[in-house]
């Protein structure tokens, strides 16, 4: 009799075993690809936005992210399957080479975590890292790696010096935050004061230059862009670069080289239990690689390309100053006392005092590490630009030698455009980056006219056929006032709810609905309004009391917009019967108020104890339509509608007011976007309200 894994003799069988490892191998290879789309994702995201220093934005450091690395080094860190093959040991380096690269793409990310994400997420990839390394070393030792020792040797070293940069570089997060959100809001009230707009500027074009001021004050102390044009980043960038050639060289040694040459290497015949997987993993990995290396690479050559000196001297003594914002989280940490609650077992002096030196010890020892870091960056800097200046000065000669001028349009810029010295006064930067203020205000100085003009591109086509063909009988912002009329008499006991700008625009476009059959234009041109009419709305209500509001008006959106029903009222249903408009009105109203009473008994209790703004879904909807049907129907015969076309063009023409109102709030919906507390999120804030005034800017 035999048990599951064991013959008939009781022996273990592991015949088995394996089979499973090419799946495993699969798993890996998906997982890097995985890795290599998010990171080709954010290339193609920072050269679309022109963002040439490349935020992170769909690959980070995360959760997620830390998942499929960890994935990514299964074959890096496997110590006892057997690996014999040419491409067996080329995955094994590509793994290594993979975190590599990850770490180095990764970096600005640290930027936008806060303090408790920061230190999680650099501890379990601190655990990841120091795994492979140990699991490296064991290999080198057991034979498992025999080719590209060196390879491992010089990448196993390079990912230790990338863990140590990106661990001393996250301690300087919280102080550049602090730092430049101070610099922030001292420079908005600057940029309320002393606008660039002259006395005959309109007001859009004063909105768009102050948000130039805005743009370039967030953009410069975008966390992120902080950290990716930090040295210690630049260093980064190197590294990983150096990591992808070291794979680079690995690769050409093993298939391009011919066979009897002193550098062939010699492989072990068979193959390893992950069979043809591991090809498919080192094409992955080898993709992740190249695609990962891109953006550090930019980094690094951006940096070094800015400070040669090919335009004249450039004075260096200040190259290896040390800036005080580096060591200045370890400083405050080494003056604050050790938590009592932590020492309590400790009640003898003696022993508080060894626990405060030993504190403060250990923290001088991280000061003297981040010196030694920032200073080894600043080298490797340094070394860069000698390098890199000499290709570039004999660059500069050819082209003097042929008659071509290496001078830029921009360049020409520096002595004139009053405008440019007035938007560097706007850029935020924080100790040792003075020389960094004129590039970040060439790379950006028309970045706000970009995003306006791209607005533009997505103007509402339907919405301003609709605005334009109302404004002959629009008479100001009529409409605003007569859609609610306080002379209806209210269904509720305990007053009425407040008016959004969203809720009676679908209300109205329901009544529309329901009596004529209604051009598409008209829903089109009201799903375009509310687009920048939910926006605008999220941004005023700051407190939040129109929320239930706004919720109501889109659910009944979602049913009129893709089923034509208000509810389970079917309004084109409603439109096809031989009614008069006023008796369609009534039925409407009749409807309305029927799923008010029947909302208001079942939510009785909500109803009565919360504010008319916190009623449910349901209840706000059903009274918004059964007043503005009471409405038209109160002015019904006054206004003579006689067969309901005049009707439906005041309907058109009160939904026009309405959103013309709601977008004559634009300068202080751009002034609360620009002001955003979550410095993460202030400069998508920014641009967001850039492409909402090329939107509005016909308006």
């Amino acid at each position: 009799m035999s048990t599951l894994g064991c013959d008939s003799h009781g022996v273990l069988n592991d015949a088995e075993f394996s089979k499973p490892m090419p799946s495993i191998g699969l798993y890996v290879a998906i997982a890097s690809l995985l890795c290599a789309l998010a990171m080709a994702a954010d290339l193609l995201h920072g050269f679309l936005h022109r963002k040439f220093w490349f935020p992170c934005k769909f690959f980070s450091l995360n959760a997620t992210s830390l998942t499929f690395i960890g994935v990514g080094i299964k074959l890096s860190v496997d110590l006892n399957t057997s690996m014999p093959s040419r491409h067996d040991q080329l995955s094994k380096l590509s793994s290594s080479v993979f975190v590599c690269t990850v770490m180095g793409n990764s970096m600005p990310s640290l930027g936008s975590m806060d303090n408790k994400d920061l230190l999680m997420n650099l501890v379990a990839l601190a655990i990841l890292v120091v795994t492979d390394v140990v699991n490296i070393c064991i290999q080198l030792g057991t034979g498992a790696i025999y080719v590209f020792k060196e390879e491992h040797f010089m990448v196993v070293l390079l990912m230790m010096l990338m863990l140590m940069i990106l661990s001393f570089s996250a301690t300087t997060v919280p102080t550049t935050k602090r730092i430049l959100e101070a610099k922030y809001k001292k420079k908005y009230e600057v940029a309320l004061k002393c606008p660039l707009a002259t006395e005959r500027t309109t007001v859009a074009k004063k909105i768009q230059q102050d948000l130039s001021k805005f743009w370039m004050m967030a953009h410069t102390s975008s966390p992120q862009f902080v950290m990716a044009r930090s040295v210690t980043c630049t260093a980064s960038g190197f590294f990983c670069l150096l990591s992808a050639v070291t794979l680079g060289e690995a690769v050409v040694r093993s298939y391009l080289l011919r066979p009897g040459t002193t550098t062939t290497l010699e492989f072990c015949r068979g193959d390893s239990d992950y069979k043809w997987s591991t090809s498919l993993v080192l094409v992955c990995q080898g993709s992740a690689v190249a695609v990962g290396t891109v953006a550090p690479a930019i980094r690094w050559f951006t940096a070094v390309k800015f400070r040669c000196p090919i335009r004249g001297s450039r004075s260096y003594r200040d190259e290896f100053r040390i800036e005080s914002y580096w060591t200045q989280w370890f400083s405050e940490k080494k003056q604050r006392p050790l938590p009592l609650s932590r020492l309590s077992i400790l009640k003898d002096r003696s022993c508080r005092k060894t626990a405060h030196d030993a504190k403060r010890w250990l923290l001088d020892v991280c000061i003297g590490v981040q010196y030694v870091i920032v200073f080894a960056s600043k080298i490797i800097r340094y070394v860069s630009v000698y390098c890199v200046s000499r290709i570039l000065i004999c660059l500069h000669l050819a082209f003097r030698a042929t008659g071509r001028s290496t001078v830029s349009h921009v360049d020409s810029e520096m002595s004139g455009g009053g405008s440019r010295q007035e938007l560097a006064s706007f850029v935020l930067h924080l100790e040792g980056e003075d020389e960094l203020v004129d590039l970040m205000v060439r790379s950006n100085r028309e970045a706000t006219d970009h995003w306006v003009k791209k607005g533009r591109k997505n103007q509402p086509v339907n919405l301003i056929e609709l605005l334009e063909a109302t404004t002959k009988i629009s008479k100001g912002f009529e409409g605003i006032r007569e859609f609610d009329s306080s002379e209806v008499a209210s269904l509720a006991p305990s007053g009425e709810p407040p008016n959004c700008w969203a809720l009676p625009l679908v209300t109205m476009t329901a009544i529309a609905l329901a009596l004529a059959n209604v051009k598409p234009k008209l829903l089109n041109a009201v799903s375009e309004a509310l687009d920048s009419v939910n926006k605008f709305e999220c941004v005023l209500d700051t407190g939040g009391e129109l929320a239930n509001l706004r919720k109501a008006a889109e659910v009944v959106w979602l049913g009129v917009d893709l089923y034509h029903k208000w509810f389970d009222v079917d309004l084109r249903k409603l439109s096809k019967q031989e009614k008069s408009p006023e008796e369609t009105l009534r039925e409407l109203a009749e409807v309305a108020k029927r799923e008010f009473s029947e909302s208001w008994q079942m939510n009785l209790m909500v109803c009565m104890k919360h504010k008319p703004s916190h009623w449910p879904i349901k209840t706000l909807a059903a009274n918004s339509m059964y007043r503005i049907c009471q409405t038209i129907l109160l002015n019904y015969e006054t206004r003579d509608y006689g067969t309901g076309e005049a009707l439906l063009r005041k309907l058109e023409t009160t939904i026009s007011d309405i959103v013309s109102g709601c977008f004559c709030n634009v300068v202080q919906v751009v002034s609360v976007k620009c002001l955003v507390t979550a410095v993460e999120v202030r400069e998508e804030s920014v641009r967001g309200a850039a492409l909402h005034l090329g939107k509005q800017r016909r308006f």
